[in-house]
């Protein structure tokens, strides 16, 4: 008797002895084989063939085969019999009980492989968890990790992923002391992607930030450039950066394809700072202009991404620029942590708890 086990789709492997070399592995598309999976049954070679169909099988000239049979009737094993020793031809009784043990068989082999199939599944799962936790608690450490000390400005940013890692990005960069970066990037992409490309963006800019204290748009032309050549055709990001100067409380900033950051004014007006560039990344050629905004105590600065603004109601309605306007002059005498806590609360409500994409806001408030 010789049993072969399905090793490889398409493959059948003995794990019994003796057989004649050669036949250790045998494929399961053979003619005989084929014909046998597809009858189902004990097939008593040499009565019906009068031939010999797999000689050596058995360490002898095989007489009895018996298919193990999986879903669909795929065969997954496969019992090859030698003549008896009695030397009498198999019996209907002998087919009935070695299909019987058959039948079983397959229902247990595929139940094992099966099983071993889940536990590699969950296996891979737990790795892929656990790789995803360990890139989450890496992008957490790009976000800053400390605010530049600042006299005149109150200032907090937070981002909300919807996965474990994304592509929003913001920053607080120390130009010098009393000069402070506010920065506020969508990368179009989500996902490891996303972050993958955020990192990058934050690497090209953190690298060389110092270079906005003497030209702000020969900065982002770099930082363009780099991103152009080190991402695919398709990528792009939307940036928003505002250099803050301490002493006059001037804020220079150029948007660079963003969504236009709100500006509520002490008296209640609200400003809406537009694009002064295109997006990053899409273009090897790229300008930008710089805006010039002064600020005065009491205004109020909202940066945000599009996951704010773009978060659907269970009903599909989006939030929209309106409601967020509607939510700062409601909060706006909440101190800027909270505000900013608020606004995310809020947002999160409206879409009921559902968060298709990474909610970014940076809030900024000039001190008395």
């Amino acid at each position: 008797m010789a049993i072969y086990f399905e090793t490889a789709p398409g493959r059948l492997a003995t794990e019994t002895a003796p057989v004649t070399e050669g036949l250790e592995e045998v494929s399961s598309d053979a003619p005989v084989l084929a014909e046998l999976a597809r009858r189902g049954k004990p097939w008593e070679v040499r009565a019906e063939s009068g031939g010999d169909v797999l000689p050596g099988l058995v360490g002898a000239k095989a007489e009895c085969l018996v298919p193990i049979l999986g879903r669909e009737g795929r065969l997954i094993g496969l019992i090859g019999l030698g003549p008896r020793l009695s030397e009498e031809p198999y019996s209907r009784e002998d087919k009935r009980l070695l299909a019987s043990v058959a039948s079983q068989a397959g229902i247990a082999l595929e139940s094992l492989q099966l099983a071993e199939q889940m536990a590699e599944r969950i296996e891979a799962d737990r790795r892929a968890a656990q790789e995803m936790e360990y890139a989450k608690q890496v992008q957490a450490r790009l976000f800053p990790q400390k605010l530049p000390p600042m006299k005149t400005l109150q200032y907090a940013g937070a981002c909300n992923q919807a996965r474990q890692v994304g592509g929003d990005y913001y920053d607080f960069l120390e130009l010098r002391p009393g000069r402070l970066a506010l920065v506020l990037a969508d990368i179009a992409g989500k996902g490891i992607s996303g972050a993958l490309l955020m990192a990058n963006l934050q690497a090209n800019l953190r690298s060389q930030y110092a270079v906005a204290l003497d030209s702000l748009p020969q900065l982002l032309k770099s930082v363009n450039q780099l991103f152009y050549e080190n991402s695919s055709d398709s990528s792009y990001a939307t940036l928003f950066f505002g250099d803050y100067d301490d002493a006059t409380r001037r804020l220079s900033c150029v948007n660079c394809g963003h969504l236009p950051p709100l500006l509520l004014r002490a008296d209640g007006r609200l400003e809406r700072l537009t694009a002064t560039a295109t997006v990053l990344g899409l273009f090897e050629k790229w300008e930008c202009s710089v805006a010039e905004v002064q600020l005065a105590s009491g205004d109020t600065l909202v940066l945000y991404t599009d996951g704010v603004t773009e978060a659907e109601s269970p009903e599909g309605q989006e939030f929209g620029e309106s409601r967020l306007a509607e939510t700062l002059r409601a909060q706006r005498n909440l101190p800027v942590d909270s505000l900013l806590e608020t606004i995310a609360a809020i947002v999160q409500k409206f879409s009921g708890g559902e968060q298709a994409d990474d909610i970014t806001l940076v809030v900024a408030r000039c001190r008395p």
